[in-house]
């Protein structure tokens, strides 16, 4: 079977990829927005918690149950008994339709550093129009949405069709130090502009007021679900990468590793888009418009000229890079799941062919995503209606159907994959019991699990409980 699935070539190959599935919008723009809507340090404190309590053990689970089983997250969910298979299918579902809106996103990211190539020669890549009224024009306008979020998609067919070793081990052994030292370019330059440390004292210095403003519990639930976006917990993307593991690959280290560094270059993050909005005067916790207006306005209009449309490209360019690195996981798991079906019947899977038509099905269910203006409508100039308008909602609109980005996120991030994580908690905690992750651990010659005792009281007791909280905390806010 693995020589039919595929296998990683190397141990930097894997942490590469895995620490670039992990490394994604949700840190170069998630990470910093929330933190900025969320009190700055005190949010912080909270999300590196979480990270030791529920991030590590709940990275090893996953890793551990693909190794053992050789399987992606429905193989081994229905391995453990058929009764658990439909955990599985939320794996891959979850992983489904945050790409179709991902790419969608992925797009526009393409469509700003294009843009910020052409300022730099000189040229309008923004059409001499502001910020705002850029992003309104171009979310709106059917046509461009759709060929950026085509090229996006066909950019993760052709590396995913490479292969695991030969497609997605070899563009992470290049992406990720690269998104690395384009980050601490970013960072670096940042750092020298006037006014840069008051965006270093939010984030760093905690002010625990904002539990009572903002309430403990929604800081809580947005530190736990961005954390879990952002280490691609709970969507089969970890399982998928631990089918492809040989025994000799140490767990016990990589599930340290992997999110650690995540957690890193989504605090580098911080520490270029922060410094950079108080610098330049601007708002940090603007929401998703972080990315595509406060940002676009602090290169082209803060900083202007040829540096602020090189350090516009160069952010973009890092933000691409983090996008297609998550995304290739992501079709990774759909894709394993047909080969994985393939195989099952005894016949030899075409890799090629699978991803195309997996990626084929995706980019069709996300093409309402990138026609309705991102919750503009007809209305509001856009080729599409929200969900709402569909379903006859006028008034009260609850955020789940208020655009498709968002009613897609919805099911898979406000849904799926919280329950997800909450169900294997229970099955590794509960119902096979935490030998089963420490002696898939031990498998590797000479290699002992740290932390046994710790690990079993989060899989038992503290994972389960915050899941829990954060589906709850989320299908309140998307309903309202």
């Amino acid at each position: 079977m693995e020589n039919k699935r595929g296998q990683w070539g190397s141990s930097f190959g894997f942490l590469m990829a895995a620490v670039g599935s992990a490394v994604g919008l949700g840190n170069i723009w998630g990470f910093p927005y929330k933190m900025g809507a969320n009190g700055g340090g005190a949010f912080l404190l909270i999300y590196l918690i979480l990270v030791v309590v529920v991030g590590f053990a709940t990275m090893l689970g996953e890793l551990a149950l693909g190794r053992k089983y050789g399987r992606g997250a429905v193989g081994t969910y229905a391995a453990i008994g058929k009764k658990w298979t439909w955990v599985g299918y939320m794996g891959v579902a979850s992983g489904f339709f945050i790409l179709a809106f991902y790419s969608v996103l992925g797009g526009m990211v393409l469509r700003y550093m294009v843009g910020f190539i052409a300022e730099m020669f000189g040229m309008t890549g923004f059409g001499g129009l502001g910020s705002g009224e850029f992003f309104g024009g171009f979310t709106t306008n059917a046509g461009s949405m759709l060929i950026y979020y085509a090229i996006f998609m066909v950019l993760n067919i052709i590396i995913v069709s490479g292969g695991i070793e030969g497609g997605i081990e070899k563009f992470s052994k290049i992406a990720m130090p690269a998104l690395a030292a384009i980050l601490v370019v970013i960072i670096v330059y940042v750092a020298v502009q006037p006014g840069a440390g008051a965006g270093y004292a939010f984030m760093f210095v905690p002010k625990f007021e904002a539990f009572a403003t903002n309430g403990f519990f929604n800081i809580l639930r947005t530190a736990a679900g961005q954390m879990f976006f952002s280490l691609s917990l709970g969507m089969g993307c970890m399982i998928t990468y631990g089918s492809y593991l040989g025994k000799e690959q140490n767990l016990d280290t990589n599930m340290v590793i992997i999110p650690v560094a995540d957690t890193c270059i989504a605090i580098m993050a911080g520490m270029a888009v922060m410094p950079a909005c108080a610098a330049f005067g601007m708002d940090y916790g603007r929401g998703p418009g972080l990315l595509f207006v406060t940002l676009h306005e602090v290169f082209s209009t803060g900083m202007g000229g040829f540096i602020g449309s090189l350090m516009g490209f160069l952010f973009y360019f890092l933000v691409l890079i983090a996008a297609v690195t998550s995304s290739i996981s992501l079709l990774e798991v759909c894709t394993a799941y047909l080969i994985d079906k393939k195989i099952e019947k005894g016949e030899e899977p075409d890799r090629k062919k699978l991803t195309l038509i997996i990626a084929s099905i995706i980019f069709v269910v996300g093409i309402p995503v990138a026609l309705d203006g991102l919750g503009a409508g007809r209305a509001g100039g856009a080729a599409l209606d929200i969900p709402a308008t569909f379903l006859g909602i006028t008034e009260n609109i609850p955020m789940a159907v208020d655009c498709w980005l968002d009613l897609y996120d919805c099911l898979a991030e406000g849904i799926m994959m919280p329950l997800g994580a909450l169900m294997m908690s229970i099955l590794i905690g509960w119902v096979l019991g935490t030998k089963v992750i420490k002696d898939e651990v031990e498998e590797t010659a000479g290699v002992k699990l740290t932390m046994y005792k710790f690990m079993e009281i989060c899989f038992k007791f503290i994972v389960p409980v915050i899941m829990a909280i954060v589906l709850i905390s989320q299908i309140m806010d998307f309903f309202g």
